[in-house]
């Protein structure tokens, strides 16, 4: 009997396509094995057998070339999860599978590495957990109970033990041999993770990020596929976890739930993994726990309506207190002429003291480079990109100024070239010029940066947290990397600098982001015996977030910030989807989406916003129109997306506008 094989191709195809299947593979074909087959004129493509059957096809076929797997390298359930982030994102099913196999399975080879086979029962007799309080206790009795395929949200406040819940559920699933997901919203984070649940768990614990070498995503790739064999297991991971072939899931940990780093941004599929993580728990029953001190506006609202159940911790572990919180008011210390450099007087005083003490301090700015941009002081020119409309970041390491869009970097001139006078000014600080600031105040202090630049690699990070948290570090500078999670038991002071920029961003998100992120970073202090102290810098002390913040009222910050997104028709009231499409040239770029705004508003009328150029209009040398649409949560929001998905295709098919790109972005952030 003549049988044909539906391939999934890593390409941006509208679905599969179909190949026949010699006799003599008949035998060792499965759905889920690689097929090597062709495509073009000469090209060999690796793709993933997606079904096998007798349908005679309507046109001629090709011949599959060459089977690469002896067994399939998918567990079945993540062909349904393939689909649905297909539907859901609004992308081709072969655009997820090239973001969700390791290089090794994408390429024309049929030999690849392989794991070695360890058994899941070494190491693992006596497993060693710290007690519980009283109120750890109860809510980990609550989530043990729980039947598979259930959504809860951990809401605890910074410190207050969360983590060592989580600890106690892995140990319980791992004793009946199931697997564990624990996602983290990047890889900062899982430095300091990573060795206190290998002391917990061994070797059982696997880790799994786009940092690894290819053979060894490829290692652990395989060990989660072989599933039962090698008893229960941990996966710790960031978002392309949820790829991983799991066949025994049970438990899915979700840390950080409101954490922006967990949405793909590019290329496609530009998905949540915690909302794909919550439809998991539906494919393989597992329960799932969104866990975090200031929940998404989405996650809180779902678990106040009851979709999710709400768990609540809400004192610190040990009755630790929390911290001080005192606003500094930097405009008014400009005005008195009383801020040295960037810092205010409080500030000042507040890192003497830690100093004096021989305690840690942590300063969070939110940009990295030592200047956002150097001005000329005569005619103001300001140096920017060629290919985006930014301005260039002066960096100090190797004097240069680099575009944080593109990439590109050039050196600093000597003299302004457009009127030649060599009054360069830098303005604004990045966490480089705070440095040296800060060293010129305090010149025994030791300090470091914990930013982009000062962590190219895994282990430059590993090493500065390894000498902060040893005390060989007295004050870390850095970026949000600072604000994820870390857990230092000296730290009594931090300072953030520029509240202003975090409320101040031209985004409906904005205020959700500033409490989020001031919170975060302030749960960083005072976390062992001593109370601590956080230190915020503004313009504006009066702001209401800011308010919100230092009197730890987050019920009514969420009341607040609720009744305004349903007011102007936001989420989680609405879905919301961000048509971009990008030209090299301007003018093509806005009459493409000038057109394709009228057909959308014809398909969705009293729905669609713009077209209109983003924040930044111009990004690697392609001009930039957005379109946004607001789809109102209701059962025809998969035919509208269904409807909406084919327009896009047929519009983005026409010639007219030669190299034009549409990116479509799901519930954007």
């Amino acid at each position: 009997m003549e049988l044909y094989a539906d391939i999934l191709l890593p390409l941006a195809l509208r679905g599969t396509l179909t190949y026949r299947l010699p006799e003599e593979m008949h035998p060792q074909a499965k759905p889920g094995i690689r097929a090597m087959v062709p495509l073009g004129k000469n090209k060999v493509l690796a793709g993933i057998i997606w079904e096998i059957h007798s349908r005679t096809p309507e046109r001629e076929v090709r011949s599959v070339i060459s089977l690469a797997d002896t067994e399939p390298i998918l567990e079945k359930r993540q062909f349904g999860l393939w689909e649905w982030m297909a539907n859901y994102y609004l992308c081709s099913p072969g655009e997820v599978m090239k973001a969700a196999l390791p290089a090794f399975l994408k390429e024309d080879k049929r030999k690849r590495p392989r794991a070695p086979h360890q058994s899941g029962q070494e190491d693992h007799a006596n497993i060693k957990l710290a007690p519980l309080s009283d109120t750890q206790a109860e809510i980990f009795e609550k989530l043990r109970k729980h039947p598979g395929n259930k959504v809860s949200l951990l809401h605890g406040i910074t410190s207050s033990g969360k983590t060592e819940i989580y600890i106690h559920l892995i140990a319980d699933q791992l004793a009946q041999n199931k697997q564990v997901l624990y996602l983290l919203p990047e890889i900062a984070i899982t430095t300091q993770i990573i060795s206190r649940l290998e002391r917990v768990f061994g070797n059982r614990l696997l880790v799994y990020h786009s940092k690894f070498t290819q053979v060894k995503r490829l290692s652990v790739w395989n060990r989660v596929l072989a599933g039962q064999e090698n008893g229960g297991q941990l996966i710790l991971g960031v978002r392309s976890s949820v790829f991983l072939p799991f066949s025994n899931l049970s438990l899915i940990i979700v840390d950080e739930e409101h954490e922006h780093s967990y949405k793909q941004q590019d290329p496609a599929p530009r998905y949540h993994a915690r909302d794909v993580a919550i439809v998991m728990g539906q494919i393989h029953k597992s329960q799932v726990i969104l866990g975090t001190a200031t929940p998404s506006l989405e996650t809180y609202h779902q678990a106040h309506t009851g979709k999710y159940e709400l768990l609540e911790l809400n004192e610190r572990f040990g009755g630790i207190q929390m911290p001080e919180m005192i606003l500094a008011d930097a405009r008014d210390a400009r005005k008195r002429k009383k801020m040295q450099g960037p810092f205010t007087p409080e500030l000042l005083h507040a890192l003497d003291e830690t100093l004096i003490n021989g305690e840690q301090a942590i300063l969070f700015q939110n940009r990295r480079g030592y200047s956002p941009y150097i001005e000329c002081q005569e005619c103001r020119w300001i140096p920017r990109c060629p290919s985006c409309d930014v301005s260039l970041t002066y960096h100090r390491t190797g004097s240069r100024l680099e575009c944080h869009y593109c990439g590109h970097t050039q050196r600093v001139p000597s003299s302004c070239p457009n009127c030649h006078s060599t009054g360069l000014t830098m303005r604004g600080q990045g966490t480089e010029r705070i440095e040296d600031d800060l060293q010129i105040i305090f010149p025994n202090a030791r300090l470091a940066r914990l930013d982009l630049d000062s962590t190219r690699s895994v282990s430059a990070y590993s090493k500065i947290l390894a000498d902060f948290e040893k005390g060989d570090i007295d004050i870390l500078i850095g970026t949000q990397m600072i604000s994820k999670g870390l857990d230092f038991s000296k730290v009594n002071l931090v300072g953030i600098l520029d509240a202003d920029q975090l409320l101040n961003y031209p985004d409906f998100r904005s205020l959700e982001r500033s409490y989020q992120m001031i919170t975060q970073v302030s749960g960083r202090a005072g976390r062992r015996a001593k109370q601590g102290l956080v230190v915020i810098q503004c313009s504006d002390p009066s702001h209401p977030v800011l308010q919100q913040v230092i009197n730890n009222n987050l019920a009514q910050y969420y009341r607040t910030e609720l009744t305004e997104r349903q007011q102007f028709g936001y989420p989680p009231y609405t879905r919301l989807i961000r048509i971009n499409l990008k030209h090299p040239d301007a003018a093509t770029a806005a009459q493409a989406a000038q057109d394709l705004s009228i057909q959308l508003r014809k398909l969705l009328p009293g729905q669609v916003m713009g077209p209109h150029p983003p924040l930044v209009g111009r990004i690697q040398g392609k001009y930039i129109q957005t379109l946004l649409i607001k789809l109102e949560r209701n059962q025809e929001l998969i035919l509208k997306k269904n409807r909406l998905a084919s327009l896009i295709q047929t519009f983005e098919e026409r010639k007219q506008y030669g190299s034009l790109v549409i990116q479509a972005d799901v519930d954007p952030l």
